[in-house]
């Protein structure tokens, strides 16, 4: 895990000299758990999770130079992964009815999978786009609400309200 001063290092030798080895660094270090973030928005689309991770580092390079440090990489980083996939979600829903693309698939992985990671998945399905962004980011991703409300520019209240309507949403199907 790279402390912030490394973190910030790699971003100037970024920013500086355009060293590619230091970006690669930094998304050796994020790579994991912001696929992970997508994979769990994308409800298991591995290939459209990978695209949209592509994306996002893409992105993150070109604009590197706008990053200001108020907010750690991860944060920062993050929100352009949040950027990205709500831009998919819009272009799906303005080409068709129903966003074909983002579905479950059946895989032999999920065959195999407890009985408690199906009725999460099941949980996360029933929450809507914003709802389920929320609880991967406080559940998942481990994120104070102040870092949830930076990616996703809400209010700290309107997050707290949003994670007790999914737990209570999710509740409600447990009880099924």
């Amino acid at each position: 895990m790279l402390s912030r001063f490394d973190e910030l290092k790699l971003i100037a030798r970024c920013v500086a000299t355009d060293d590619r080895n230091a970006f690669g660094r930094l998304v050796e270090e994020y790579q994991h758990g912001l696929r992970r973030f997508l994979l769990n928005l994308t409800l298991g689309n591995s290939d459209l999770a990978d695209d949209l991770a592509q994306e996002t580092f893409i992105k993150a390079y070109l604009s590197i130079r706008s990053f200001k440090g108020l907010s750690k990489f991860k944060t920062w980083l993050y929100r352009i992964a949040y950027n990205e996939f709500y831009s998919y979600m819009r272009k799906c829903k303005e080409s068709c009815e129903e966003p074909t693309n983002i579905s479950h698939p059946i895989s032999t992985s999920q065959i195999d999978a407890t009985d408690a990671r199906m009725d999460i998945e099941h949980c996360l399905t029933s929450l809507n786009e914003t709802e389920r962004t929320v609880v991967l980011l406080f559940y998942i991703e481990d994120l104070p609400i102040t870092k949830i409300s930076q990616i996703t520019s809400l209010p700290q209240g309107t997050i707290k309200s949003m994670l007790s309507r999914a737990r209570a949403k999710m509740a409600k199907l447990f009880d099924q």
